[in-house]
């Protein structure tokens, strides 16, 4: 599998193409386009995106265009967000397709984890989001996360110390136990990224870019 391990280290970043993009909101929306590739194709129910106060190698602050900016273009893309952490030096956002959350949710193996992990209705989004946000404004990581950003459970049951599982790889996360299907996921969501990179680099609109490539 060392093709496939390689494959994972040719993550196309936004810094390579963000100077295209003059206009505030179309800089913003090619910034949270390129991070939520997976959720707009439909491979991914969430991501998890910190947005650093300070400026870009563009000269411009990503983190003062969200405040200005965000929440108006990613109601006009069909996906959610939820601030998880706000610290003044960044802000820790939960982005999501709704849809696919809830059908995550539905699942009686990621339901039985969440309860594991303390929380009270894991069937409900909004209690599941509220106990979340509680763990990172505790300063805290609650790593059952991870199935809610479409992480096989083996690998988040496994981080967590709840299998008895062998750390088998490194990717975009830890990967334990038979480490076949995790790694085709993961090269799932590059690819994604990767079509993402490549349709901005032809400067496509970034406003565009940034909507479900399915019905919501």
């Amino acid at each position: 599998m060392p093709n496939q391990r390689a494959a994972l280290n040719k993550r196309p970043a936004w810094n390579e193409f963000a100077a295209r993009f003059s206009d505030d909101q179309e800089c913003l929306a090619s910034f949270l386009a390129l991070e939520t590739a997976e959720i707009l194709e439909g491979a991914k129910p969430a991501n998890l995106l910190s947005i650093i106060n300070r400026k870009r190698p563009c000269g411009r602050n990503l983190y003062q265009l969200w405040q200005r900016h965000g929440a108006a273009l990613l109601s006009r893309s069909g996906l959610h967000f939820r601030v998880m952490a706000e610290r003044g030096s960044s802000v820790l956002l939960l982005i999501y397709h709704r849809k696919t959350l809830l059908q995550t949710l539905a699942r009686p193996n990621v339901r039985a984890l969440l309860a594991k992990a303390g929380h009270a209705d894991p069937a409900d989004l909004e209690c599941t989001l509220a106990t979340l946000q509680r763990c990172f404004h505790g300063n805290g990581m609650p790593h059952e996360i991870g199935a809610l950003l479409g992480y096989p459970l083996k690998d988040v049951v496994g981080f967590m110390g709840w299998a008895a599982l062998p750390n088998s790889g490194q990717g975009p996360w830890k990967i334990y136990g038979a480490p076949e299907k995790s790694l085709r996921l993961a090269e799932e969501f590059l690819d994604c990224r990767c079509r993402m990179a490549r349709r901005l680099s032809c400067c496509a609109s970034p406003v565009d870019c940034l909507k479900l490539a399915r019905a919501a």
